[in-house]
């Protein structure tokens, strides 16, 4: 008896899509209100699910427990420009940053209004092209 379950591809995807989507509005709703270090947060996992979706689509089974986008994207077989790996390197960096005590009060320096309408701005950017890749 095969005791393995197949999963449902599509319905994943879609999982990860509406979940990647309603972080993204909490995202933008955080960055109004000022919460520049957890909007940044947030962006970190508006991407990680979308690439986490990809991959599961690629892949055809689940993604792996990390928070690595990097290398989630690499894993994935998505091809990456310098600047993208940059991104995504960065980018991880923001879920250290925002959640461990010792490394938020530093992040929280460097999270200007300037600083956070920037990678608001990647975060937007790099979403639209993760996605349209999933949508394929």
């Amino acid at each position: 008896m095969n005791t393995e379950r197949k999963i449902d591809i599509d319905k994943l995807i879609n999982y990860w899509i509406k979940s990647s989507d309603s972080d993204y509005k909490t995202m933008l709703n955080l960055f109004e209100s000022k919460n520049y270090n957890w909007a940044l947060f947030l962006g970190h996992i508006v991407v990680e699910k979308l690439l986490k979706g990809y991959y599961l689509k690629k892949n055809k089974t689940h993604p792996p427990l990390t928070h690595n986008l990097l290398r989630l994207a690499e894993l994935a077989d998505i091809e990456l420009t310098e600047e993208r790996k940059l991104f995504f390197a960065t980018l991880t960096t923001f879920n250290i940053n925002a959640r461990y005590e010792d490394y938020k009060m530093e992040f929280n320096k460097i999270c200007t209004k300037k600083f956070t309408t920037d990678w608001i701005e990647k975060i937007k950017t790099n979403r639209i092209w993760v996605k349209k890749m999933l949508l394929k």
